[in-house]
């Protein structure tokens, strides 16, 4: 069966219109769902704005930075320490863990993140240790 021109052209306009209103409904969809997923998506804040009020943040962080602490650790990239996160992640912030880190940070030791060992520090007060660990597991995602 041959088909005129004037048919062949009818069912071109109506697949056409079936496209693109099929297709005009699904990225009304798209949009949609696009304008929900952007109003959903949850806004990351910075630990400077989380903690800006924070004692504990703020004096540990001061202890951190006037001490030779960010010649070996970063707060998220591995250094020649451990990143001060990946230490968080690690170590639940409890009393104990806060006494244990402090004194690690005074004694120095190596193994638990490898073979480098770190310097001890034993100048520090335990005051001014804690102060830096709970800064530190403050950090934890």
């Amino acid at each position: 069966m041959k088909l005129n021109f004037r048919a062949t052209s009818v069912v071109v306009v109506l697949a056409g219109l079936a496209f693109s209103c099929g297709g005009a409904d699904k990225s009304a969809e798209t949009s949609a769902e696009a304008t929900a997923s952007t109003e959903s998506a949850p806004v990351e804040v910075s630990l400077e704005d989380k903690y800006k009020d924070d004692p504990v943040y703020i004096k540990g962080l001061e202890k951190v930075k006037g001490s030779d602490c960010t010649g070996c650790h970063q707060v998220e990239r591995k250094l020649i320490g451990p990143a001060y996160a990946d230490v968080a992640a690690k170590y639940e912030n409890t009393e104990e863990n806060v006494a244990m880190l402090a004194q690690k940070v005074i004694a120095g030791g190596v193994g638990v993140w490898g073979e480098i060992p770190m310097a001890a520090h034993p100048n520090l007060t335990e005051e001014d240790a804690s102060d830096m660990v709970r800064y530190i597991l403050l950090l934890r995602k």
